[in-house]
């Protein structure tokens, strides 16, 4: 496993390493994916530009046809179709061979006024592509960097499968803005499928220092860590503790016998999917309107909401039962209290209560 790699002054440097950085950066970012916006996929705009080059080339070949006795061709005298349209592919491409020539004025002036301004169209389509790449790879760039640059406390999640996104659907419903999340899978489908909810998104290996990297790990609150292995959970998880000692690290496996492992790698809470699965399997035979207020309650926006705040000023040293909310536990310290615990007598600054509340509809 590669080690995190060290921040470090670059006013020292010379020109030539700054450049090289700046580029090295720039094929970096062909694994980060910004949000989809509205813009028409690329091969749209190419076949549409290719249309538009197309019609111009028409467009010319009509004209020099219909004015075919003003022009001469070198080889039997005579322009048909097929020559005017040779001419008008030679003249708007700029070669020029000079086997075909307007003779007459007419014909003279239809190339001054008609025939150049066509072809500098035809060369704005053509080379307006390529610029356009270059100016969009440019911009995704800055883009990029400037994501960099204010990213902080935010939400990364490795693996965009079905536990990733409804993770992700659950921070969004918590009010979680979509900009303070990033996501990372090593699947080109799932990383494009974050970039069309409006995610940022990172393609590649989160068992590496590099890919976590590019996700700002380092400087994240919090880490959700949702692989389809086990073994790649534990990977995952030394890796992204080794570069963020601080950042709360929630990780789902599927074997119960792998969770002291986990927390042994670093994380702070490890939910075990197939234990899970089963346990609500057994409440739901023995008692389903319990399943039923158990599946409201991890739906977020749906019915009752599970949530987690600060205490407030009005209720330090009062008992929970005189909050607004249904407090069913509280976290002191590191240590969580029931409802009935008797130390839960009054609350106390920096205790946060973990409530039910009633969602709040989102429109």
């Amino acid at each position: 496993m590669s080690s995190p790699r060290q921040p470090g002054s670059a006013r020292g440097r010379l020109p030539i390493l700054r450049s090289l950085r700046y580029w090295s950066r720039a094929e970096e970012d062909q694994s980060v994916r910004l949000p989809a916006g509205v813009t028409s996929p690329p091969l749209q705009q190419v076949l549409r530009r290719l249309a538009m080059a197309l019609l111009v080339l028409v467009v010319t070949t009509l004209v020099v046809w219909l004015d075919q006795a003003g022009y001469r061709d070198n080889a039997d005298g005579n322009v048909d179709l097929i020559d005017a349209a040779y001419y008008a592919t030679v003249t708007l491409s700029t070669t020029g061979y000079g086997d075909i020539t307007p003779v007459t004025h007419g014909a003279r002036i239809t190339n001054i006024f008609v025939i150049t301004p066509l072809r500098v169209l035809f060369l704005i389509i053509l080379i307006g592509t390529t610029l356009e790449v270059l100016a969009e790879r440019t911009r995704q760039h800055v883009r990029i960097e400037r994501w960099r640059a204010r990213t902080r406390g935010h939400v990364v999640v490795v693996g965009y499968g079905t536990k990733g996104r409804h993770a992700v659907e659950t921070l969004l419903g918590q009010g979680t803005p979509k900009d303070q999340i990033v996501v990372v899978d090593p699947q080109e489908k799932a990383v494009d499928a974050a970039s069309s909810d409006g995610l940022f998104s990172v393609h590649g290996d989160a068992t590496r220092t590099d890919t976590l990297l590019k996700a700002e790990l380092q400087r994240a609150a919090q880490v959700i860590i949702t692989p389809q292995r086990d073994d790649t959970a534990a990977l995952v998880t030394l890796t992204a503790r080794q570069l963020n000692k601080r950042a709360a690290i929630v990780v789902a496996v599927r074997e119960d016998e792998n969770v002291p492992l986990l927390k042994q790698s670093g994380a702070t809470t490890v939910i075990t999917s197939s234990s899970s699965a089963g346990k609500l399997l057994g409440v739901a035979m023995s008692s389903p309107h319990s399943a039923d207020v158990l599946e409201d309650l991890m739906t977020s926006g749906s019915g009752l909401d599970l949530t987690e705040r600060a205490v407030t000023s009005n209720e330090v040293g009062v008992s929970p039962r005189q909050s607004p909310d249904l407090v069913v536990a509280v976290v002191r310290g590191k240590e969580v209290l029931d409802y009935a615990d008797p130390r839960l007598e009054t609350l106390e600054h920096g205790d946060r209560l973990i409530t039910i509340q009633r969602a709040v509809p989102s429109y």
